[in-house]
């Protein structure tokens, strides 16, 4: 399961089960705490057998306040989940999404809905493609 931890939402995408393609799968909103909730749910039901979540490095590599907080939500979700949790450089994920988006030409009120697993989406693609390089 891919995560695109955000300040208001959280784009979750999900890999076939031979671990090659991700696929957006849903946007969650943060707003009481039962976000981990939902992700609980949707693991239980993929059969979830890691997390990658997106780490928001500055653009000279460096890790800011945003990224110390996906560290955080990657401790946690191990903790709550006993998995593995690995954290995925996504520098320019939401960019790259916005940009596809935008040339698909969908509408403004539509990328914002989708754009977050779209994010989620990139960052477990090129988790997968790393892995198969190996």
């Amino acid at each position: 399961m891919g995560l695109d931890y955000g300040d208001r939402r959280i784009g979750v995408a999900l890999s076939d089960p031979m671990g090659w393609t991700a696929q957006g799968l849903e946007v969650l909103q943060r707003r009481d705490g039962s976000e981990l909730q939902r992700i609980a749910q949707l693991a239980a039901e993929y059969e979830v057998t890691e997390f990658v979540v997106g780490l928001p490095k500055n653009m000279n590599g460096t890790i800011g306040p945003r990224g110390e907080i996906c560290i955080a939500f990657a401790e946690e979700l191990g903790q709550v989940f006993n998995l593995p949790v690995h954290l995925w450089d996504e520098r320019l994920s939401t960019v790259s999404a916005e940009r596809t988006l935008l040339e698909a030409d969908v509408s403004r009120k539509k990328r914002k809905q989708v754009v977050d697993k779209m994010a989620a989406a990139l960052i477990l693609q090129n988790y997968l493609d790393s892995k198969m390089k190996r």
